[in-house]
């Protein structure tokens, strides 16, 4: 299958996916398979919050979105150009995947499939259903993918490479049962934002996007807040309280409510809008609901703190001051070319 082929049926799903949103689902006559495909797919869609109680309605159509943005043939070919897809042989790559967002790890399964490679797919718990069902699309487009995409439910074998995704705890053991493979190993990481105090109001309510959406449950999702001294927190409280409906949803709540009971008890101080709690903290990982700050002097110092941490650090947030900081509300819609942890997927699959 030529990489013109590969690229082509990435386009239709991305077409495929384009009608799904949760104000305007709309049956488009010029997709593929919509026959068989269309209806079963806002069956899922709706069922997915069963699957896993993060994954409501409203994330799972945002992450479908998203991903249709991406697939377009324009997207596809900026990617993609600047590599040698000569490989000599099609290995087997495994992929252990992570749940913590709808579709959290489907560019390891596009970049496996792209290069030529047949991928063995072993899901979250958390995650069983989109990826399984995207890749029956796929092979109704193209049949000759079915002897490249296997789900695995039990122990991963006859594997060449593997890209494993989980926590600080599982990466130590991904490390050492894969010691003798080619291996991408993700371990936590987090997104924080850098603020001056002279952002407006529409950055910081972009902010909320950053800190919101998947109720904070990816790695880059800001959960740390940079801000100089003196810094006052009204502005921010008052652009991000469009969120406020957070809170309504039961499970997001209950964070909320054990969280903030254990900070109080705790005698720590905090900030406090009924909704997001903020609490002063070195660390980059705050629990879901909250979100932590620190205080900076010099922004050329911090500049050179955030690069010697750069291996806790997902992405960075800000009005530029910090170099290669995104834009505010810009974290959930990575391109591409933006690869997890700054590991070039592609070539590592190309050189493997």
């Amino acid at each position: 299958m030529t990489l013109e082929t590969k690229k082509s049926v990435f386009v239709e799903l991305g077409k495929f996916l384009s009608q799904f949103s949760e104000d305007n689902t709309l049956k488009k006559n010029n997709v593929l398979f919509n026959d068989l495909f269309f209806d079963n797919f806002i069956d899922l869609i709706k069922l997915s919050q069963s699957h896993n109680g993060w994954y409501t309605p409203e994330q799972v159509y945002f992450s479908i979105q998203s991903w249709s943005e991406a697939l377009t043939e324009e997207n596809l070919n900026q990617w993609l150009s600047d590599y040698d897809f000569k490989i000599e042989k099609s290995k087997n790559i495994a992929l252990i995947l992570a749940g913590n967002i709808p579709l959290v790890g489907f560019h390891d399964f596009l970049s496996v499939l792209i290069t030529g490679h047949k991928v063995l797919v072993k899901t979250s718990s958390n995650d069983q259903h989109l990826l399984p069902f995207l890749a029956k699309y796929i092979i109704a487009i193209e049949p000759e993918f079915a002897d490249s995409i296997h789900f695995v439910d039990g122990k991963l074998e006859n594997f060449d490479a593997v890209i494993a995704t989980g926590s600080n705890n599982t990466a130590r053991y991904f490390e050492y049962y894969f010691k003798d493979k080619p291996s991408i190993i993700r371990k936590s990481r987090n997104s924080v934002a850098v603020l001056t105090g002279n952002e407006t109001k529409e950055q910081l309510t972009s902010l909320g996007e950053d800190i919101f959406r998947y109720f904070g449950l990816g790695c880059r999702n800001v959960s740390k807040l940079f801000v100089p001294k003196d810094y006052s927190f009204v502005a921010f409280f008052e652009a991000i309280f469009e969120y406020q409906d957070v809170i309504h949803y039961e499970k997001y709540a209950n964070n909320y409510d054990y969280n903030k009971a254990v900070f109080l008890m705790s005698n720590f101080k905090l900030l406090d809008n009924g909704f997001l709690t903020l609490k002063e903290d070195k660390s980059h990982a705050s629990p879901i609901s909250s979100v932590f700050y620190e205080y900076y002097e010099n922004i050329n110092d911090l500049q050179i703190r955030l690069q010697s941490e750069s291996e806790q650090i997902q992405c960075i947030v800000s009005d530029s001051v910090i170099e290669n900081s995104i834009d505010f509300g810009q974290t959930q819609k990575p391109a591409l070319w933006d690869y997890a942890d700054n590991v070039d997927t592609i070539s590592f699959l190309l050189t493997t």
